[in-house]
């Protein structure tokens, strides 16, 4: 850790000290000593980071101190450890070492920024023992509340697992392999919303750094020669081969971080009632997620991806997993992008069900959640329109109204696909609930890990005498609507979904003043 914590610092400031050190020359040597005083103390924040930090394990909490001048110490509740998350950069591979991220839920008031601490780093061997023993709740003191019991934001659990005690089952048994990575699922990594931005990213930070350095990629050899070429094609040439190099070079970015993200990637239940996702290859990570804190499952499915591959991935709703649907390698991804059977299939091991959680036929919703999406799709397009017409006439462009005809018929079929997406159902155990169109989303939440309800209306809503009923959980972003239902619909799906909550508001109540 002498090494990997000095070297982590440095490596943030590589870029500056490159421009520093080859670009600044003899005339700034105030620059050279600046960016050598840098890296010194680097090297003594790390060792001073090594020396002051302790952390300890006792059978109610966790406790990590750190610190010399601003002393910290920081203590999670073992019973409101949501996650382990093991990750391993490649500067931490190098010495066998992992970091610890203890995830203590949304809720917590215990560790930093309320979401746990990290414990950095730690032996290879030790963070896998501590990922097992920290998943594990110790066994509540004789006359105490279950831990579930004492903490609002985790009550409900999967019926099938119990709640205040994680299953162990036989400690020598091997995990059981759910899924694992199918280099097939590269062809949708171009469709990936992230990929493309991260790429695009990347690539400005690149051109800043350029900028920087003084560096004018047009002057480089080859690249000047292309640029005069290029300026004396006709315009359209220009425009298609500066796209068609954008693209490649968007579509061979997306590749590499798929690969690096997804690397290796293996989807596991194991022995001491955990899921467990391992993925990476520059930073390998390993998150666990307890059963008995898992409340839903969620599917998502990208326009392009939906499309063009008929793919989607599933995500875990557990607690502690703060705004993670399983986007595209988030928090609470089980997997990366994949045929959409394959996605619903993860789900439905993923909660132990033997019939389909997220692959089911959904009640549809009134006439009127179809007038609201179209009437939401269509208007802003007339007015998109309208603009390009005025504009045409204004900068003399005739092609510019006609062209922007084709943005009715393209929103039509979004208004229509986004309410063909609409959907809902309540079974024996599971509130399923679908919407969305540029990212169509499923999520199917545990019937008892529903903690309470939201209505809400617009007042273009309550024009079209519907309503949104929103499912209040400890779990994922903590709310999950199901969009433009009757009142009448929300008020049954609320009350059968939880009958026991809405008791004292039915008729007949013996209590009315609480009404």
């Amino acid at each position: 850790m002498l090494v990997v914590a000095p070297a982590t610092i440095l490596l943030k400031f590589l870029p500056a000290f490159v421009i520093v050190l080859v670009f600044g020359g003899s005339e700034s040597p105030i620059k050279i000593w600046i960016t050598v005083a840098i890296a010194v103390l680097a090297v003594v924040a790390g060792m001073v980071r090594w020396q002051t930090t302790r952390y300890r394990i006792t059978p109610d909490r966790v406790e990590l101190h750190s610190g010399l001048v601003n002393r910290q110490r920081r203590s999670v509740p073992r019973d409101r450890i949501r996650t382990v998350d093991l990750t391993s950069t490649f500067l931490h591979q190098m010495f066998g070492l992992s970091v610890v991220k203890v995830g203590a839920g949304q809720s917590s008031t215990a560790g930093k920024d309320g979401q746990g601490l990290d414990l950095d780093a730690v032996s290879g061997d030790e963070a896998e023992r501590l990922r097992r023993e920290l998943l594990t709740v110790p066994a509540p003191a004789s006359g105490a509340l279950p831990p579930d019991t004492q903490d609002p934001d985790t009550l409900g659990s999967d019926t099938s697992v119990p709640a205040t005690v994680a299953p162990q089952g036989d400690t020598a048994a091997e995990p059981l392999e759910l899924d694992r990575l199918s280099w097939a699922s590269l062809r949708y990594a171009p469709l990936t919303v992230s990929s493309l931005a991260a790429i695009g990213a990347l690539g400005a930070a690149g051109w800043n750094l350029a900028n920087e350095a003084r560096i004018d990629p047009r002057t480089l050899p080859g690249v000047s020669t292309a640029t005069d070429e290029l300026s004396s094609a006709p315009l359209w040439v220009a425009i298609l081969v500066g796209v068609g190099l954008l693209l490649v070079v968007l579509v061979a970015g997306a590749l590499v971080l798929f690969t690096e993200r997804w690397w290796n990637f293996r989807l596991t239940r194991e022995p001491d009632g955990t899921l467990r996702v391992r993925r990476g290859l520059l930073t390998q990570r390993s998150l666990s997620v307890s059963e008995r804190r898992l409340r839903g499952v969620a599917v998502t499915e990208p326009l392009l991806v939906r499309l063009v591959g008929r793919g989607a991935q599933a995500g875990a709703l557990s607690v502690g997993l703060g705004g993670s649907d399983g986007k595209d390698g988030g928090g609470g991804a089980l997997q990366p992008p994949v045929p959409a059977a394959q996605a619903h299939q993860v789900a439905t091991v993923a909660m132990r069900s033997p019939e389909p959680v997220t692959d089911v036929p959904l009640r549809s919703h009134p006439a009127a959640a179809r007038t609201r999406r179209l009437t939401r799709a269509i208007v802003p397009a007339l007015v998109l329109v309208a603009v390009a017409w005025v504009l045409s006439r204004v900068w003399e462009l005739a092609w510019l109204g006609p062209v922007s005809l084709v943005l009715l018929p393209l929103a039509l079929l979004l208004g229509l696909d986004r309410y063909r997406s609409l959907g809902h159902r309540l079974d024996g155990r599971f509130l399923v609930s679908r919407q969305g169109s540029l990212v169509r989303g499923t999520v199917a939440l545990q019937r008892d890990g529903v903690i309470g309800w939201r209505i809400r209306q617009s007042w273009f809503q309550r024009r079209a005498g519907v309503v949104t009923l929103d499912a209040i959980t400890g779990a994922g972003s903590g709310a999950y609507g199901i969009l433009d239902v009757d009142p009448a619909t929300a008020v049954d799906l609320a009350r059968s979904t939880t009958p026991a909550a809405l008791a004292a508001f039915t008729p007949g109540d013996p209590h009315p003043e609480r009404r």
